[in-house]
C-alpha cells in the first residue's frame, strides 16, 4: 500500500487546535501523520480541510466534495464529537456519516476514522454524554466492518487518552503529547513502517492525584471553558464561523527539521 495524496476532513481535533496558536498555526495528529508518511513516501501531498466547531452536517456540506475532488488515495475523516457533545440527533448524525462514509468508499482511497477517548474519565460533565459517546464508538465500530478500505483508530481504549496530559487545559481538544499519540495510533493501523502497538500505553505516572486539586480544577474549567462554550452554542455560534481551511490545496509535507529548497 502507498500513498501519495492525503486529505483531512473534520473539525478542530483534525485542524490542530491547541497544538500550535494562530500565530505560529496549528499542526495537529493529521500534520503529525502526513509527516510520518513522508518519511515514507518523499512525493506525498497532503490538504487539510478540517475547521474547528465544524459538526458533521457541516463537514458534509462544506469540506466533503472538495476533499473528493482533489482525487485522495488516503483520506482522515474522524467525525461526529461536536455532535455528541452538542447533542444532535442520532438519526440524524448517522444519515450525515453514512452519506459522508459512503461517498467516501466509492472513491477507493482508505479512509482512516476512529472510536473517541472516554470523555466520561476527563471532563466533568463526561458522564452526561457517555451514552451518546459510546453510540458513536459503536457506529464507527460498523463502519470500519462495512467498508473494506476503512481503518479504525481505537482511541477510546487507548490508555494514554484518559490521562489529562493528554489534554490541554481545555480538555476538549489533545495537547501536542495526546496529538502525537493520535497520529501514532493512525500509523499503527495503517501498518506504516516504524509504527509500534504501545501508542496507546498509559503515561509514567506523576505521582497520586490530590482529589481537592482535581476538584478545583474541574471547577475552574467550567468557569474558564464550558461557559464560554455554551454561551456560542445557546447563540448559534462557533469559533470557524468564517474562517478558512489551513491548507486548502493539496501541497507536499515537509518534515520537521527539513529546510525547503
Amino acid at each position: 500500500m502507498t500513498f501519495s495524496r492525503f486529505v483531512a476532513i473534520g473539525d478542530s481535533q483534525t485542524e490542530g487546535m491547541c497544538d500550535g496558536d494562530d500565530a505560529a498555526g496549528y499542526r495537529g495528529w493529521a500534520d503529525r501523520l502526513a509527516e510520518h508518511l513522508a518519511a515514507d513516501y518523499p512525493d506525498l501531498q497532503y490538504a487539510n480541510l478540517a475547521i474547528r466547531g465544524k459538526n458533521t452536517r457541516k463537514t458534509r456540506d462544506e469540506q466533503l466534495e472538495r476533499a473528493i475532488a482533489l482525487e485522495p488515495d488516503l483520506v482522515a475523516a474522524p467525525l461526529g464529537m461536536n455532535d455528541v457533545i452538542g447533542r444532535t440527533d442520532f438519526a440524524a448524525l448517522h444519515a450525515d456519516l453514512t452519506y459522508i462514509y459512503g461517498r467516501l468508499a466509492e472513491t477507493g482511497a482508505t479512509v482512516v476514522i476512529s472510536t473517541f477517548p472516554d470523555v466520561a474519565r476527563t471532563i466533568p460533565f463526561g458522564r452526561r454524554i457517555e451514552d451518546r459517546l459510546l453510540w458513536l464508538n459503536s457506529a464507527m465500530h460498523g463502519f470500519a466492518e462495512k467498508h473494506e478500505n476503512f481503518v479504525l483508530v481505537d482511541l477510546y481504549t487507548a490508555p494514554a487518552l484518559i490521562d489529562l496530559r493528554s489534554w490541554s487545559r481545555d480538555r476538549l481538544h489533545a495537547s501536542p503529547s495526546g496529538h502525537e499519540r493520535f497520529a501514532a495510533g493512525a500509523a499503527y493501523a495503517l501498518g506504516l513502517p516504524g509504527s509500534t502497538p504501545d501508542w496507546g500505553y498509559p503515561l509514567v505516572p506523576d505521582g497520586h492525584p490530590n482529589p481537592l486539586i482535581r476538584t478545583l480544577r474541574d471547577a475552574s474549567w467550567l468557569v474558564e471553558f464550558f461557559t464560554p462554550w455554551f454561551i456560542r452554542k445557546v447563540r448559534g455560534r462557533s469559533l470557524g464561523d468564517g474562517r478558512s481551511p489551513k491548507r486548502p490545496e493539496l501541497t507536499p509535507v515537509i518534515p520537521p527539521g527539513v529546510a525547503a529548497d
